[in-house]
Protein backbone atom coordinates (compact mmCIF):
# COMPACT_ATOMS: atom_id res chain seq x y z
CA UNK A 1 0.00 0.00 0.00
CA UNK A 2 1.24 3.46 -0.99
CA UNK A 3 -0.14 6.51 1.00
CA UNK A 4 -0.57 9.47 -1.23
CA UNK A 5 -0.42 12.99 0.76
CA UNK A 6 -1.63 14.98 -2.50
CA UNK A 7 -0.08 18.10 -1.02
CA UNK A 8 3.32 16.78 -1.95
CA UNK A 9 2.68 16.01 -5.04
CA UNK A 10 2.01 19.66 -6.39
CA UNK A 11 0.70 22.99 -4.90
CA UNK A 12 -2.81 22.71 -7.02
CA UNK A 13 -4.53 19.79 -9.68
CA UNK A 14 -2.61 17.04 -7.83
CA UNK A 15 -4.75 14.45 -9.11
CA UNK A 16 -3.00 14.93 -12.16
CA UNK A 17 0.73 14.93 -10.67
CA UNK A 18 -0.36 11.97 -9.14
CA UNK A 19 -1.76 10.76 -12.23
CA UNK A 20 1.88 11.60 -13.95
CA UNK A 21 3.43 9.49 -11.22
CA UNK A 22 1.77 6.44 -11.53
CA UNK A 23 4.03 4.65 -13.92
CA UNK A 24 7.04 5.45 -10.80
CA UNK A 25 4.08 4.35 -8.02
CA UNK A 26 3.65 1.03 -9.93
CA UNK A 27 7.04 0.36 -10.65
CA UNK A 28 7.93 0.40 -6.69
CA UNK A 29 5.44 -3.27 -6.49
CA UNK A 30 2.25 -0.83 -4.93
CA UNK A 31 -0.52 -2.39 -5.76
CA UNK A 32 -2.96 -0.23 -3.41
CA UNK A 33 -3.05 3.71 -3.55
CA UNK A 34 -4.42 4.75 0.04
CA UNK A 35 -5.27 9.05 -1.01
CA UNK A 36 -5.29 11.23 2.17
CA UNK A 37 -8.77 13.13 2.17
CA UNK A 38 -9.60 14.69 -0.62
CA UNK A 39 -13.01 16.23 -0.05
CA UNK A 40 -14.01 19.88 0.31
CA UNK A 41 -11.85 21.43 3.67
CA UNK A 42 -14.05 23.65 5.99
CA UNK A 43 -12.97 27.35 6.87
CA UNK A 44 -14.71 27.84 9.80
CA UNK A 45 -11.73 27.60 12.89
CA UNK A 46 -9.78 26.43 10.08
CA UNK A 47 -6.15 25.37 10.70
CA UNK A 48 -6.11 23.78 6.79
CA UNK A 49 -6.24 20.49 8.02
CA UNK A 50 -7.33 17.75 4.82
CA UNK A 51 -9.10 15.98 8.39
CA UNK A 52 -11.78 18.91 8.81
CA UNK A 53 -14.57 18.13 6.12
CA UNK A 54 -16.96 20.41 5.04
CA UNK A 55 -18.39 17.95 1.92
CA UNK A 56 -18.48 14.34 1.74
CA UNK A 57 -19.52 14.85 -1.50
CA UNK A 58 -17.08 17.61 -2.81
CA UNK A 59 -13.42 17.50 -3.87
CA UNK A 60 -10.99 20.09 -2.23
CA UNK A 61 -10.36 22.07 -5.53
CA UNK A 62 -6.64 22.66 -4.80
CA UNK A 63 -6.64 18.81 -6.04
CA UNK A 64 -8.31 19.07 -9.15
CA UNK A 65 -11.45 18.56 -10.52
CA UNK A 66 -13.77 15.66 -10.49
CA UNK A 67 -13.15 14.44 -14.00
CA UNK A 68 -8.98 14.50 -12.99
CA UNK A 69 -9.44 12.28 -9.68
CA UNK A 70 -11.68 9.96 -11.96
CA UNK A 71 -9.50 9.91 -14.99
CA UNK A 72 -6.73 9.30 -12.11
CA UNK A 73 -8.63 6.57 -10.32
CA UNK A 74 -9.27 4.96 -14.11
CA UNK A 75 -5.25 5.20 -14.71
CA UNK A 76 -4.67 3.47 -11.63
CA UNK A 77 -6.76 0.86 -12.20
CA UNK A 78 -5.19 0.19 -15.69
CA UNK A 79 -2.11 -0.55 -13.71
CA UNK A 80 -3.51 -2.80 -11.50
CA UNK A 81 -3.94 -0.76 -8.01
CA UNK A 82 -6.61 -0.41 -6.08
CA UNK A 83 -7.51 3.26 -4.92
CA UNK A 84 -9.09 3.70 -1.31
CA UNK A 85 -10.12 6.79 0.61
CA UNK A 86 -9.62 8.45 3.85
CA UNK A 87 -12.98 8.66 5.34
CA UNK A 88 -13.12 11.03 8.38
CA UNK A 89 -16.60 9.63 9.88
CA UNK A 90 -15.95 11.47 13.67
CA UNK A 91 -16.69 14.79 12.83
CA UNK A 92 -17.41 17.55 10.44
CA UNK A 93 -15.83 20.61 9.86
CA UNK A 94 -18.00 23.75 11.79
CA UNK A 95 -19.21 24.89 8.62
CA UNK A 96 -20.49 22.04 7.05
CA UNK A 97 -24.31 22.04 5.84
CA UNK A 98 -24.76 18.97 8.32
CA UNK A 99 -24.66 21.31 11.04
CA UNK A 100 -26.68 24.07 9.60
CA UNK A 101 -29.60 21.43 8.10
CA UNK A 102 -29.43 18.96 10.70
CA UNK A 103 -27.94 20.08 14.49
CA UNK A 104 -29.44 17.16 15.93
CA UNK A 105 -26.47 15.00 14.28
CA UNK A 106 -23.89 16.22 16.33
CA UNK A 107 -22.89 15.37 20.52
CA UNK A 108 -23.75 18.52 22.67
CA UNK A 109 -22.80 20.08 26.15
CA UNK A 110 -25.19 20.27 28.82
CA UNK A 111 -25.92 23.48 27.46
CA UNK A 112 -27.15 22.28 23.93
CA UNK A 113 -23.85 23.94 22.55
CA UNK A 114 -22.23 21.47 20.04
CA UNK A 115 -18.62 20.53 21.11
CA UNK A 116 -15.44 19.51 19.44
CA UNK A 117 -14.63 15.58 19.68
CA UNK A 118 -14.09 15.32 23.52
CA UNK A 119 -10.10 14.89 24.81
CA UNK A 120 -8.80 15.68 21.03
CA UNK A 121 -8.07 19.42 20.92
CA UNK A 122 -8.91 18.99 17.47
CA UNK A 123 -11.54 22.49 17.43
CA UNK A 124 -11.28 22.88 14.45
CA UNK A 125 -13.68 20.31 13.54
CA UNK A 126 -17.76 19.65 15.18
CA UNK A 127 -17.81 15.97 17.20
CA UNK A 128 -20.89 13.32 15.33
CA UNK A 129 -23.07 11.62 17.30
CA UNK A 130 -23.77 8.70 16.30
CA UNK A 131 -27.43 7.86 18.17
CA UNK A 132 -28.61 9.63 15.23
CA UNK A 133 -29.99 6.99 12.92
CA UNK A 134 -30.40 9.86 10.10
CA UNK A 135 -26.68 10.80 10.14
CA UNK A 136 -25.72 7.37 9.98
CA UNK A 137 -27.87 6.60 7.06
CA UNK A 138 -26.03 9.85 5.04
CA UNK A 139 -22.82 8.84 5.99
CA UNK A 140 -22.95 5.51 4.54
CA UNK A 141 -24.87 7.02 1.68
CA UNK A 142 -22.05 9.44 0.56
CA UNK A 143 -19.28 6.71 1.19
CA UNK A 144 -21.56 4.80 -1.59
CA UNK A 145 -21.46 7.78 -3.51
CA UNK A 146 -17.77 7.03 -4.29
CA UNK A 147 -17.80 3.28 -5.05
CA UNK A 148 -20.57 3.65 -7.55
CA UNK A 149 -20.14 6.64 -9.28
CA UNK A 150 -16.02 7.26 -9.46
CA UNK A 151 -14.94 3.49 -8.98
CA UNK A 152 -13.15 3.90 -5.55
CA UNK A 153 -12.21 0.27 -3.86
CA UNK A 154 -12.30 0.67 0.00
CA UNK A 155 -11.63 3.11 2.63
CA UNK A 156 -9.18 3.80 4.85
CA UNK A 157 -11.43 5.24 8.03
CA UNK A 158 -10.11 7.65 10.39
CA UNK A 159 -9.89 7.74 13.79
CA UNK A 160 -11.61 4.63 14.01
CA UNK A 161 -11.63 3.83 17.74
CA UNK A 162 -13.48 6.82 18.29
CA UNK A 163 -16.34 5.55 16.36
CA UNK A 164 -19.12 2.85 17.83
CA UNK A 165 -18.60 -0.80 16.61
CA UNK A 166 -22.11 -0.90 15.65
CA UNK A 167 -21.55 1.70 13.46
CA UNK A 168 -18.93 0.52 11.25
CA UNK A 169 -20.66 -3.07 11.49
CA UNK A 170 -23.54 -1.51 9.47
CA UNK A 171 -21.49 0.47 7.45
CA UNK A 172 -19.28 -2.28 6.20
CA UNK A 173 -21.87 -4.51 5.53
CA UNK A 174 -24.01 -2.34 3.61
CA UNK A 175 -20.68 -1.36 1.49
CA UNK A 176 -19.73 -4.90 0.54
CA UNK A 177 -23.53 -5.13 -0.49
CA UNK A 178 -22.56 -3.31 -3.40
CA UNK A 179 -22.68 -5.54 -6.43
CA UNK A 180 -19.60 -6.80 -8.38
CA UNK A 181 -17.33 -4.76 -6.57
CA UNK A 182 -14.49 -6.73 -4.52
CA UNK A 183 -13.81 -3.67 -1.71
CA UNK A 184 -10.42 -2.81 1.00
CA UNK A 185 -11.50 -1.52 4.66
CA UNK A 186 -8.67 -0.32 6.44
CA UNK A 187 -9.45 0.55 9.92
CA UNK A 188 -7.25 3.60 11.43
CA UNK A 189 -7.53 1.66 14.96
CA UNK A 190 -6.34 -0.94 17.43
CA UNK A 191 -9.59 -2.19 18.61
CA UNK A 192 -9.62 -6.30 18.13
CA UNK A 193 -13.19 -5.90 17.05
CA UNK A 194 -13.01 -4.20 13.76
CA UNK A 195 -12.11 -7.15 12.19
CA UNK A 196 -15.54 -8.43 13.53
CA UNK A 197 -17.23 -5.69 11.82
CA UNK A 198 -15.49 -6.22 9.03
CA UNK A 199 -12.87 -4.54 8.37
CA UNK A 200 -9.50 -6.45 6.48
CA UNK A 201 -6.96 -4.33 7.91
CA UNK A 202 -6.51 -2.64 10.92
CA UNK A 203 -2.98 -0.61 12.69
CA UNK A 204 0.40 -1.83 14.40
CA UNK A 205 0.60 0.61 16.19
CA UNK A 206 1.97 -1.70 18.96
CA UNK A 207 4.54 -2.60 16.71
CA UNK A 208 5.90 0.69 16.44
CA UNK A 209 5.80 1.21 19.28
CA UNK A 210 7.90 -1.79 19.56
CA UNK A 211 10.60 -1.02 17.53
CA UNK A 212 10.77 2.67 18.67
CA UNK A 213 11.88 1.14 21.99
CA UNK A 214 14.68 -0.85 20.35
CA UNK A 215 16.14 1.80 18.53
CA UNK A 216 15.65 4.34 20.84
CA UNK A 217 16.34 2.48 24.67
CA UNK A 218 18.20 -0.37 23.08
CA UNK A 219 15.44 -2.60 24.13
CA UNK A 220 16.03 -6.34 22.94
CA UNK A 221 15.27 -7.58 19.33
CA UNK A 222 12.77 -9.84 20.81
CA UNK A 223 10.78 -7.06 21.81
CA UNK A 224 9.85 -6.95 17.95
CA UNK A 225 9.22 -10.66 17.83
CA UNK A 226 6.63 -10.48 21.11
CA UNK A 227 5.19 -7.01 19.56
CA UNK A 228 4.41 -9.00 16.48
CA UNK A 229 2.79 -12.00 18.51
CA UNK A 230 0.71 -10.26 20.34
CA UNK A 231 -0.74 -8.40 17.49
CA UNK A 232 -1.86 -11.26 15.86
CA UNK A 233 -2.87 -13.47 18.75
CA UNK A 234 -6.73 -14.27 18.72
CA UNK A 235 -6.82 -12.78 15.13
CA UNK A 236 -9.26 -14.49 12.27
CA UNK A 237 -7.06 -16.00 9.71
CA UNK A 238 -7.10 -13.43 6.78
CA UNK A 239 -7.30 -10.52 8.62
CA UNK A 240 -3.92 -7.93 8.97
CA UNK A 241 -1.99 -5.24 11.19
CA UNK A 242 -0.71 -2.98 8.54
CA UNK A 243 2.33 -2.38 9.38
CA UNK A 244 4.28 0.88 8.94
CA UNK A 245 7.56 2.92 10.05
CA UNK A 246 6.21 6.26 8.93
CA UNK A 247 2.59 7.92 7.79
CA UNK A 248 1.28 11.23 7.81
CA UNK A 249 0.82 11.57 11.50
CA UNK A 250 4.82 10.22 12.39
CA UNK A 251 6.11 12.18 9.46
CA UNK A 252 5.08 15.58 10.79
CA UNK A 253 7.48 15.07 13.23
CA UNK A 254 10.53 13.12 12.12
CA UNK A 255 10.96 11.73 8.72
CA UNK A 256 11.74 7.89 9.39
CA UNK A 257 16.11 8.71 8.05
CA UNK A 258 15.99 10.69 11.25
CA UNK A 259 13.33 8.48 13.47
CA UNK A 260 15.25 5.39 13.18
CA UNK A 261 19.19 7.39 13.03
CA UNK A 262 19.64 7.09 9.40
CA UNK A 263 19.13 5.68 5.92
CA UNK A 264 20.31 2.44 6.98
CA UNK A 265 18.36 2.14 10.11
CA UNK A 266 15.54 3.42 8.35
CA UNK A 267 15.91 0.90 5.78
CA UNK A 268 16.55 -1.81 8.53
CA UNK A 269 13.71 -0.70 10.13
CA UNK A 270 11.75 -1.45 7.27
CA UNK A 271 12.50 -4.76 6.86
CA UNK A 272 12.29 -5.27 10.19
CA UNK A 273 8.83 -3.95 10.49
CA UNK A 274 7.44 -5.65 6.80
CA UNK A 275 8.72 -9.33 6.39
CA UNK A 276 8.01 -10.39 9.99
CA UNK A 277 4.30 -9.89 9.50
CA UNK A 278 1.35 -8.04 8.23
CA UNK A 279 0.53 -5.71 5.79
CA UNK A 280 2.93 -3.21 4.02
CA UNK A 281 2.80 0.78 4.14
CA UNK A 282 4.95 2.91 2.15
CA UNK A 283 4.01 6.58 2.89
CA UNK A 284 5.06 8.81 -0.53
CA UNK A 285 8.29 10.73 -0.13
CA UNK A 286 9.71 7.43 1.83
CA UNK A 287 10.91 5.80 -1.00
CA UNK A 288 13.47 8.71 -1.48
CA UNK A 289 14.80 9.15 2.54
CA UNK A 290 13.12 12.58 2.49
CA UNK A 291 14.97 14.35 5.09
CA UNK A 292 12.53 16.50 6.83
CA UNK A 293 9.34 16.78 8.20
CA UNK A 294 6.33 16.74 6.14
CA UNK A 295 3.10 19.09 7.42
CA UNK A 296 0.27 18.31 6.09
CA UNK A 297 -1.66 21.38 6.06
CA UNK A 298 0.02 22.89 3.54
CA UNK A 299 2.14 21.56 -0.03
CA UNK A 300 5.59 20.02 0.51
CA UNK A 301 7.48 20.12 -2.67
CA UNK A 302 9.45 16.74 -2.96
CA UNK A 303 12.18 16.15 -5.40
CA UNK A 304 11.17 12.12 -6.53
CA UNK A 305 14.26 11.79 -8.69
CA UNK A 306 16.71 12.18 -5.79
CA UNK A 307 18.17 9.52 -4.04
CA UNK A 308 17.80 7.02 -6.41
CA UNK A 309 19.54 3.96 -5.58
CA UNK A 310 18.04 4.26 -2.02
CA UNK A 311 14.49 4.32 -4.33
CA UNK A 312 16.13 1.03 -5.80
CA UNK A 313 16.55 -0.89 -3.05
CA UNK A 314 12.82 0.00 -1.54
CA UNK A 315 11.81 -1.75 -4.70
CA UNK A 316 14.08 -4.58 -4.66
CA UNK A 317 12.63 -5.20 -1.06
CA UNK A 318 8.87 -4.61 -1.97
CA UNK A 319 9.21 -7.06 -5.38
CA UNK A 320 11.12 -9.75 -3.05
CA UNK A 321 8.29 -9.78 -0.67
CA UNK A 322 5.31 -10.00 -3.89
CA UNK A 323 7.12 -12.33 -5.20
CA UNK A 324 7.21 -14.91 -1.88
CA UNK A 325 4.35 -15.97 -0.58
CA UNK A 326 5.64 -17.16 2.83
CA UNK A 327 6.54 -13.56 3.87
CA UNK A 328 2.82 -12.81 3.27
CA UNK A 329 0.86 -15.61 4.23
CA UNK A 330 4.04 -17.80 6.10
CA UNK A 331 4.15 -19.31 9.81
CA UNK A 332 6.71 -17.22 11.64
CA UNK A 333 9.81 -18.96 13.68
CA UNK A 334 11.93 -16.70 15.71
CA UNK A 335 15.49 -17.39 16.68
CA UNK A 336 16.27 -15.10 19.50
CA UNK A 337 18.79 -12.55 19.88
CA UNK A 338 18.80 -9.25 21.72
CA UNK A 339 21.24 -7.31 18.81
CA UNK A 340 18.98 -9.31 16.06
CA UNK A 341 15.74 -9.77 14.41
CA UNK A 342 16.12 -13.44 12.51
CA UNK A 343 13.34 -15.41 11.47
CA UNK A 344 12.26 -17.84 9.04
CA UNK A 345 9.18 -18.18 7.61
CA UNK A 346 7.48 -20.74 5.10
CA UNK A 347 5.00 -21.13 3.13
CA UNK A 348 4.16 -24.26 1.42
CA UNK A 349 7.51 -24.97 -0.81
CA UNK A 350 8.27 -21.12 -0.16
CA UNK A 351 10.81 -20.89 2.86
CA UNK A 352 12.65 -17.48 3.46
CA UNK A 353 15.53 -16.50 6.28
CA UNK A 354 15.66 -13.04 7.29
CA UNK A 355 18.21 -11.21 9.95
CA UNK A 356 18.03 -7.49 10.45
CA UNK A 357 20.58 -5.88 12.88
CA UNK A 358 19.21 -3.31 14.73
CA UNK A 359 21.87 -1.63 16.23
CA UNK A 360 24.33 1.34 14.64
CA UNK A 361 27.20 -0.72 15.05
CA UNK A 362 28.79 -4.06 14.14
CA UNK A 363 27.35 -7.35 15.24
CA UNK A 364 28.33 -10.81 15.02
CA UNK A 365 25.62 -13.56 15.94
CA UNK A 366 25.02 -17.79 15.60
CA UNK A 367 22.17 -18.23 13.16
CA UNK A 368 20.48 -21.49 11.74
CA UNK A 369 22.59 -19.88 8.71
CA UNK A 370 25.81 -20.04 10.49
CA UNK A 371 27.91 -17.59 12.41
CA UNK A 372 26.76 -14.01 11.12
CA UNK A 373 29.00 -11.07 10.55
CA UNK A 374 26.39 -7.90 9.76
CA UNK A 375 27.70 -4.39 10.12
CA UNK A 376 25.62 -1.59 11.42
CA UNK A 377 22.06 -2.23 10.50
CA UNK A 378 22.67 -4.86 7.63
CA UNK A 379 20.15 -7.18 6.86
CA UNK A 380 20.48 -10.68 5.20
CA UNK A 381 17.26 -12.01 3.10
CA UNK A 382 17.82 -15.52 1.67
CA UNK A 383 15.53 -17.55 -0.06
CA UNK A 384 15.95 -20.86 1.08
CA UNK A 385 14.60 -23.13 -1.37
CA UNK A 386 15.45 -20.97 -4.78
Amino acid sequence: MYQVNPRVFAADHSFNAVKARLDSIESLGVNVLWFMPVYEIGQEKSVNSPYCIKDYRALNPEFGTLDEFKSMVKEAHKRGMSVILDWVANHTSWDSSWIKDNPEWYTKDSLGNIICPAGTGWKDVADLDFDNQDMRKAMISDMKYWIEEYGVDGFRCDAADFVPFDFWQQAVRELRSIPDRKLLLLAEGRRKDHFDAGFDMNYAWGYLSALRRVYHNDAPATALASADSLEYAGLQPGKVKLRFTTNHDEAVRTPAVKEFCNERGAMAAFVATTYIHGGMLIYGSQEVGYPEGIDFFKYVPVDWSANPSYREEYKSIVSFYNGHPALRRGTVRIYPDKDVLMFSREYGDDSVFVAVNVRNRPVTVNSPEGELSLDAFEYIIRDLKK
